[in-house]
């Protein structure tokens, strides 16, 4: 600072400014330098950057920065703001470039996992989905891509005891979404020295390039998972708006709307979703009535952003699109455009694909009018999304119950160390 203040006396020098003499002068040339220490001083006061052990996964075509529990505070109540800082929320620009968001909902998001409260599961698992622009932290639904990736945090960081089963080297991990109450089974494969989730395989799926280890999730008993019931509504279709809806809870409420009834293609793309004049507030009016009749909130207005989900659904195309996309009848059963957290989604929300399969299997749904009746694969439902296709499998009891929905992904440890934030 002291070399600072001489470097000032000898410009005064050479512009033959003087130092003394003239009150006015003298006044500002020593506010200056009062206002220079000054800064100095508030500089060095800065307090350093919070920071927190993380990790950072891909599962299923999502992103997250995931925590162990026990390193967060107890306080729930601190946990919002600690994640606004780490995603980069809000930001105006919608790009979250202060921290680890990517812009779209798909990678605006946060799990934090640790031991399991419950006997029939090996870990606790709370999704969070964050707004971009907003300061919204929602922990009102699940992410199934998401939980694709909660297996094998927890065996990489040595939550679980990692036991494996026939000559392949599986391990199953149960979680318990905190968020639904529901329990996930999760299998997939261990490295070969046990250190680890296997990342490398041969199975792919469609909006992630490359091949890597499968993952096979299995949600055992997923109907009502916020509303307690399979159709909250008790019917297979309600109209709002003029325009037929089918409500469903399956891993998280959802619901479908068949695209012609908006006079939009089935295989219309997220670009134009995002840019038709009137599809999005069609769909938001929609979607918020839905979550009144459906007991989520008491008014349109108070429905939460991240649930319920919305569909625009379709039988397979013949337009020329849906063959160069691969999504013609002899490769999907029916078309799906979701949309989350407001913005048409690059894929499908797995919650939503679940959904889907048990829809589909619903007398006198719009899902169920749009499925052909010979399926593509009788394991389960063959979905088209805006990434490419997609199977959902769904087990019904004798009763009626749906017991079980299926559906493979993969994931894999991208990062881990600290996490800052200001």
């Amino acid at each position: 600072m002291a070399n600072y203040a001489m470097r000032i006396m000898r410009l005064h020098s050479r512009l033959a400014l003087p130092l003394a003499g003239s009150r006015s002068h003298s006044f500002h040339f020593h506010s200056f330098m009062s206002r220079s220490f000054s800064t100095a001083q508030s500089y060095q006061a800065v307090r350093p950057q919070n920071s927190l052990p993380a990790a950072y996964y891909r599962g299923g075509t999502s992103r997250a920065v995931f925590f162990k529990q026990h390193d967060l505070p107890k306080n729930r109540g601190e946990w919002s703001d600690i994640f606004r800082g780490v995603i980069g929320s809000p930001d105006p620009h919608g790009r979250q470039l202060d921290g680890l968001g990517g812009g779209i909902s798909s990678l605006s998001k946060i799990c934090v996992v640790g031991k399991s409260s419950r006997e029939d599961a090996d870990v606790d698992y709370t999704f969070v989905a964050l707004g971009i622009k907003d300061d919204d932290v929602d922990y009102s639904s699940n992410c199934g891509n998401m939980t694709s990736a909660v297996g094998p945090f927890a065996v990489d960081e040595r939550l679980v005891d990692v036991q494996t089963t026939g000559s392949d080297n599986t391990t199953t991990v149960r979680i318990h979404n905190t968020n639904t109450g529901k329990i996930i089974h999760s299998t997939f494969l261990i490295s070969d020295d046990g250190s680890e989730a296997a990342s490398s395989g041969e199975f792919a799926i469609d909006g992630v390039s490359g091949h890597a280890a499968r993952i096979q999730l299995d949600f055992v008993d997923p109907a009502g998972s916020r509303t307690g019931k399979l159709l909250p509504t008790g019917n297979p279709v309600d109209v709002f708006d003029g325009i037929n809806v089918t409500c469903i809870d399956v891993g998280n409420p959802c619901c479908f709307v068949r695209a012609a009834d908006l006079n939009v293609e089935a295989n219309i793309t997220p670009d134009e979703i995002d840019t038709h004049p009137v599809l999005l507030s069609q769909l938001n009016s929609l979607r918020r009535q839905a979550g009144v009749a459906m007991g989520i909130a008491d008014s349109p207005a108070a429905v939460p952003g991240s649930v319920p989900k919305i569909g625009l659904v379709g039988p397979p195309a013949t337009n020329s699109r849906a063959i160069s996309q691969n999504q013609t009848a002899e490769t999907v059963d029916l078309l799906i455009r979701a949309l989350s957290v407001g913005q048409p989604h690059k894929a499908v929300p797995i919650t939503v694909a679940l959904s889907i399969a048990a829809a589909a299997r619903v007398p006198g749904s719009v899902v169920a009018a749009c499925v052909q009746q010979e399926l593509v694969d009788p394991a389960g439902i063959t979905v088209g999304h805006a990434s490419g296709k997609l199977l959902v499998g769904a087990q019904f009891e004798s009763d009626g119950r749906l017991a079980c929905a299926t559906v493979y992904r993969t994931a894999r440890r991208i990062m881990e160390g600290r996490v800052f934030w200001k």
